[in-house]
């Protein structure tokens, strides 16, 4: 069965001596079109990047949703997403990427809130009149990253880095909410729980047991953060992570079933078809016809 999503590791484009990348949008679709690599084909990454636009329009697809790109986009992509960019590159701006421990290694307990806060938002908008705001230090990462003097440098690109999230957020805020730094901690342990036990745990009381929580607290900060109750977020998680596998074209239904902790197929079918509408193998033949329409 040919795998339709490949699994794009850090090291695949990127030879920095550091786990960072920063790399014009331009100069990515020419790297990646060396490689034979389509970028607006589906694939899924093993590190965090942030798309960030200055000039034109598109669109790009995050784990099935499409997200419009206009100038002032900053667009947080997760490790574990499925995404992909336009056909054609109609946009100008910058990626950057980097390992997860580039950011958990290097940082405090206040800031690594800040980095959640922004990769918890899925589009943020700064306004085309503020690109100019973070134009300086851009510049100043790109000139850290090529310096050949290593003594310092990741600390130095780290603390850059940060500054411009910090930029963003503080232009992003009038047009964004950002949630209080306790409940946002809470529920970024509540996701991470639910990413290593998704396969034993489906129900919100044990969750919240392991979380030392409450089951109204933990419904009351996932209310407040993604509008939906402790369980329905569990739930909306499962589709997830059953839609990016079905998409992966790699495992049967059954596979996908016990993978994702149902102990028999049928309650699978029928717990997708609930939700969806459709069965997970409808749902793989729309991808299908999706791809061949694009």
């Amino acid at each position: 069965m040919k795998n339709e999503v490949e699994n794009i590791l850090f090291s695949r484009f990127i030879k920095r001596d550091i786990p960072f990348e920063f790399i014009s949008i331009q100069k990515l679709y020419e790297l990646v079109a060396a490689d034979n690599f389509d970028l607006s084909k589906p694939h899924r990454i093993d590190f965090h990047a942030l798309i960030i636009v200055l000039e034109g329009e598109s669109k790009h697809l995050i784990d099935f949703q499409e997200e419009k790109l206009s100038p002032g986009t900053i667009l947080p992509i997760k490790k574990g997403q499925i995404h992909s960019f336009h056909k054609k590159n109609n946009v100008k701006g910058y990626v950057i990427g980097f390992k997860e421990d580039f950011i958990t290694q290097n940082i405090n307990d206040k800031n690594l809130f800040h980095f959640l806060q922004i990769f918890h938002t899925p589009n943020i908008q700064i306004g085309q009149e503020n690109t100019n705001s973070i134009s300086p230090i851009l510049q100043l990462i790109e000139k850290f990253l090529e310096d050949i003097d290593t003594s310092l440098k990741i600390e130095i690109i780290h603390s850059t880095f940060m500054t411009l999230l910090f930029q963003i957020k503080k232009l992003a805020c009038n047009r964004h909410t950002f949630f209080e730094t306790e409940k946002l901690k809470n529920f970024y342990l509540f996701k991470e729980l639910i990413i290593k036990h998704y396969s034993e745990i489906h129900n919100a009381k044990d969750y919240a047991k392991r979380l030392n929580v409450s089951y109204n607290y933990l419904n009351e900060i996932c209310k407040e953060i993604t509008n939906k109750t402790a369980k329905e977020f569990i739930d909306s998680w499962l589709l997830l992570e059953i839609k990016r596998n079905i998409s992966e074209n790699k495992y049967t239904s059954q596979e996908i079933a016990f993978k994702m902790g149902f102990k028999e197929p049928s309650n699978f079918i029928r717990f997708f078809k609930k939700h969806i509408k459709i069965t997970p193998l409808q749902f793989q033949e729309k991808l299908k016809a999706d791809s061949i329409r694009d």
